[in-house]
């Protein structure tokens, strides 16, 4: 009796171990409602998603950065004054125009000590100051300027003569022609700068013994008023119109300079090559 009880503990047992972790041959026959499976595939995994970041918020208006307290007053101050005048203006009582004129007389003040406070820095600062700028006004400092002014002028007036003539139309009958032509023979020795006299009309120039007679330039240039003065540069055919009347020696200084200054002399060209071509002869 005892060996019988011993097996069936041994039984039980045995079946208890096989329920709970049924061996891989074996364990088809404790699920036989799956069928019968060559292969099968894993469970998923379940992976762990991080949440994508919260879109931005649409960008709204850009805060308006506060104004200065100077500039909010200076816009108070400025449209206070402009209403009194206007009601001033449409209403000359004496007391409109005088609160105007009180108010006006507060905006003159501070426009006033504004000034005073410009000139001190100004003063202090070389690069600032407007009478170290350009022409001077001191009387004294304006004659240097001049003659500093002139004598550069004239250099590069000299330069320009290398290659360039200066072209004096005239008539003989034209007193403003024959009052004109001392100035350009001054202009001519003390500047180095070659003139060349063309007559219109045929009639002589004194001074100008060598003048040439017209041949036709005065027409391609559409001269209509003599005197009248070109700066010509022979070999590339460009006339550029100096003046016409009579000039005086620092107006024909200041305007040669200028003019010759320039990138390109008279753009487009004022006359045909040929024409300036005959010229070219008369160049040092």
């Amino acid at each position: 009796m005892k060996i019988v009880l011993a097996l069936c503990a041994l039984l039980v047992a045995a079946a208890s171990s096989f329920a709970a972790e049924p061996s891989a041959p074996l364990r088809y026959w404790f699920d036989t409602w799956r069928g019968w499976h060559f292969y099968e595939e894993p469970e998923p995994e379940f992976e762990h998603r991080v949440p994508p970041p919260p879109r931005p918020a649409p960008p709204g208006p850009k805060p308006v950065p506060a104004k200065r307290p100077e500039l909010v007053e200076f816009e108070r101050l400025q449209k206070a004054l402009e209403e009194t005048r206007h009601i001033a203006v449409m209403r000359p009582t004496e007391a409109n125009v005088r609160r105007y004129m009180e108010m006006e007389a507060q905006v003159v003040a501070r426009a006033s000590t504004f000034a005073d406070m410009a000139q001190r820095i100004a003063w202090a600062s070389p690069e600032l100051d407007p009478s170290l700028q350009g022409r001077p006004v001191n009387a004294k400092a304006l004659e240097v300027f001049d003659q500093v002014q002139m004598a550069q002028r004239s250099e590069a007036i000299g330069a320009l003569g290398r290659d360039h003539v200066l072209l004096f139309f005239f008539r003989g009958d034209c007193s403003y022609c024959h009052a004109f032509a001392p100035t350009l023979q001054a202009f001519q020795a003390r500047h180095g700068i070659r003139v060349v006299a063309v007559s219109v009309d045929g009639g002589s120039m004194p001074g100008f013994a060598e003048a040439r007679r017209d041949n036709g330039i005065s027409r391609t240039l559409q001269v209509s008023q003599v005197p009248a003065l070109y700066l010509a540069q022979p070999y590339t055919g460009v006339i550029t119109p100096i003046g016409f009347g009579v000039l005086s020696e620092a107006q024909l200084l200041e305007r040669i300079a200028i003019v010759g200054a320039a990138p390109t002399i008279g753009t487009p060209p004022l006359a045909s090559r040929q024409a300036v071509v005959n010229f070219s002869g008369a160049l040092p």
